[in-house]
């Protein structure tokens, strides 16, 4: 039965139509907000998939061009994988959702949104978000929900909860935060050195908003929810766990996971898998579950002592920072590097610098956004944590991880007004073990400051965990986390940002949600962590950014014109513009304001197109001095090119003081000369002379 659903979101109209497409679907929720189109559907398989130990949980979040009436570019004219902001948006989709479904679910679970219509001042990425909550929470699909999701904006000040377009462009914060009725669940941020007090505001005002949209949501589940189905649980037998602790004692599970490396505690681990599958070899149900079984063991014992007895497994306090080093200029040749190292976690930065045109083009739903200018890329290799797997490509984790990097980062970066660059930089992991996104970011900062890009302040990067009992205020929150503490632990909340404020954050938590007083806690630690991480270990290694640019990297110049001129400097079919480039081998860039960018890394070439530009540019006056290229020869005078397009004439009684009968007395073809402009002539040319030259 359709059933159609309206609340005003932000000024505008949220309309949820239930029932009324996609009916074979385990849940269907057709969205508009404003004219913003959005078919959220939940689906979920019959049976558990077998041989897996994990919820496979699959978000895809599809941006069809025609919903802003767009043509798809390439031979195929239809759309191919997914852009970068379809990854993100699915992986903010997937973060808050994936904590609310059963732990022992192994039912494949497809949550899909297709974006068919965009209103640029009702972000389809909200929409689909608010969609995918609403579709599980009425499908028959077991969901401990429902969650919503709201986005605020700053704009002079003031906070703008789920902005248009204009006050986007304008705004100092952009922050995703979704919550259950008690608690927030996941919080995405980038932000313009936002105060710490003034974040935390932020975050528990749209935790209010979504308040309004969970009651929302509980009427439309009242009217249409299905009853949730049962499943087959997949949860480790009781018996198992004790038969294991006869075998392996809490004692040895204690030392063996408390270790300060990685590698000796893998061992220790596969030592112990080993006894337990020799005295389980009999037991093939047992065998098939045994790898979780250990792996909750180990859990249960991390989080026992971290909790209980405040201690960590590489022995560190609570509050302390595994060793930190950093070094510049590891890499000869490009444009700038820098390496980060945090304990077992390093990570090397290469900066890239090109001009302006080399911006990265963007084809999608956002029409405020064509170009990019800064990108940042992250990679992951295998080798990093000891693993071997051929390369794919950069796959989600990779994708959100470099765009948090950058996010941060953006917000520092000079103008290309002041620096009229297009800047790449690439993150490799050597070693991981604990929050490498956040070691990139620092270790990017670097590179950029050795790269000579004139960022405004540094901004370093950490992350902190969480480990929960069985009440709320039952808690213990751990500055810098390594990957055991992020495996076992509830939450890998990343704070980066300058001494000043917050860049960016990005949330992930395991539990049903964090208390005010976690995040409170949580973004105080950062603080102080990243203030010791900038002073103590980034600053006295590059203390500010080189003055000029690299040996290596291209050299930008940059003019003004009257852009009524640019024309002129192009040519017809390009022709001017290309011959200034063959001439010189230079890159040049023109925007249509009349701002010239003469890119090269031989300064004189690059002083010579810049003259040319300027000849082409300017009109000729009386006494101006010239230097010109003897390009034809005639009875009665001779041709000069002072630039491509640009030509004048010496008549022959202006060759030399001198009389002489043939121009060819004194100009070949190709001869380099000065000339000084007379003005017009009578016909109303520009005529040039030798040798009134002074």
């Amino acid at each position: 039965m359709y059933k159609s659903f309206s609340m005003e979101l932000a000024g505008r109209t949220l309309r949820v139509d239930v029932g009324r497409v996609a009916a074979q679907a385990n849940g269907a929720a057709f969205m508009h907000y404003g004219d913003t189109v959005v078919l959220s559907t939940a689906t979920a398989s019959d049976k558990p998939r077998e041989g897996i130990d994990f919820f496979p949980l699959s978000v895809e979040y599809e941006e069809k061009l025609y919903a802003v009436g767009k043509i798809p570019g390439g031979f195929n004219k239809r759309e191919g994988k997914a852009s970068e902001n379809a990854i993100l948006t699915s992986r903010v989709i997937d973060r808050p959702m994936r904590p609310l479904f059963p732990k022992d679910y192994r039912n494949d679970v497809t949550l899909n949104n297709m974006v068919m219509s965009v209103d640029p001042d009702c972000s389809p990425e909200l929409t689909a978000m608010l969609g995918s909550a609403i579709s599980v929470a009425i499908s028959d699909i077991p969901f401990d929900g429902p969650c919503a999701t709201t986005q605020v904006g700053l704009v002079d000040g003031e906070f703008v909860f789920n902005p248009n377009a204009a006050q986007k462009a304008i705004s100092d914060l952009q922050l995703t935060v979704a919550s259950t009725r008690e608690k927030v669940i996941m919080i995405e941020a980038g932000a313009n050195e936002v105060p710490e007090d003034k974040m935390v505001e932020a975050i528990f005002a749209a935790h209010e908003v979504n308040q309004k949209v969970i009651e929302f949501i509980d009427t439309i589940v009242a009217e249409c929810g299905k009853e949730k189905h049962s499943y087959e649980s997949c949860a480790v037998p009781a018996e198992l766990f004790d038969a294991m602790k006869e075998i392996v004692p809490q004692e040895e599970m204690e030392q063996a996971v408390f270790t300060d490396v990685k590698q000796d505690r893998e061992e220790n681990i596969k030592k112990i898998t080993e006894k337990l599958e020799e005295a389980f070899a009999e037991k093939e149900d047992w065998l098939a579950v045994l790898g979780e079984a250990i792996y909750q063991y180990e859990k249960k014992t991390v989080r026992k002592m971290i909790l209980k007895d405040h201690k960590r497994p590489d022995g560190r306090a609570i509050t302390e920072i595994r060793k930190l080093a950093a070094e510049v200029d590891i890499v000869p040749r490009v444009h700038g590097s820098a390496m980060f190292t945090r304990g077992q976690t390093q990570i090397c930065t290469v900066t890239t610098l090109a001009p302006l045109s080399e911006a990265q083009k963007i084809d999608g739903l956002d029409e405020a956004e064509t170009s990019k200018r800064y990108m940042h890329h992250y990679n992951f290799p295998s080798y990093s944590v000891g693993e071997t797997k051929p390369s794919r490509g950069p796959g989600r984790r990779e994708i959100g991880h470099g765009a948090l990097a950058e996010r941060a980062l953006v917000p520092v970066l000079p103008s290309a007004e002041e620096f009229p660059y297009a800047i790449r930089t690439v993150s490799e992991t050597f070693e991981s073990n604990g929050s490498t996104s956040q070691a990139s970011i620092c270790a990017s900062t670097m590179s950029l400051m050795a790269a000579g890009v004139p960022i405004r302040k540094p901004v370093a990067g950490i992350s902190c965990g969480l480990v929960t009992g069985a009440t709320d205020d039952d808690y213990i929150v751990l500055t810098d986390i390594q990957g055991l503490e992020d495996f076992f632990g509830d939450m890998d909340f990343k704070v980066a940002g300058t001494k000043d404020g917050i860049t960016a954050i990005q949330m992930d938590i395991k539990i049903h949600g964090l208390t005010r007083s976690i995040i409170e806690e949580a973004i105080k630690k950062t603080r102080e962590a990243r203030m010791y991480i900038l002073n103590e270990i980034m600053l006295p290694c590059i203390e500010e950014p080189r003055k000029e640019v690299g040996t290596f990297a291209p050299k930008i110049v940059q003019i003004k014109i009257d852009p009524a001129k640019i024309g002129d400097v192009v040519g017809q079919r390009g022709k001017t513009i290309n011959a200034i480039i063959e001439q010189t081998g230079v890159k040049i860039d023109i925007t249509d304001d009349g701002a010239v960018s003469v890119c090269g890394t031989d300064a004189e070439k690059m002083s010579a197109a810049l003259n040319m530009i300027k000849i082409i540019t300017t009109d000729f006056e009386e006494g101006q001095i010239f230097e010109g290229k003897v390009i034809s020869i005639k009875e009665f005078g001779a041709f000069l090119e002072f630039a491509p397009g640009k030509e004048g004439m010496v008549h022959i009684s202006k060759i030399s003081k001198e009389r002489i009968n043939h121009v060819e007395d004194v100009l070949t073809l190709g001869d380099v000369v000065k000339v000084v402009c007379l003005g017009k002539d009578k016909m109303g040319r520009i005529s040039f002379s030798m040798k009134d030259v002074q």
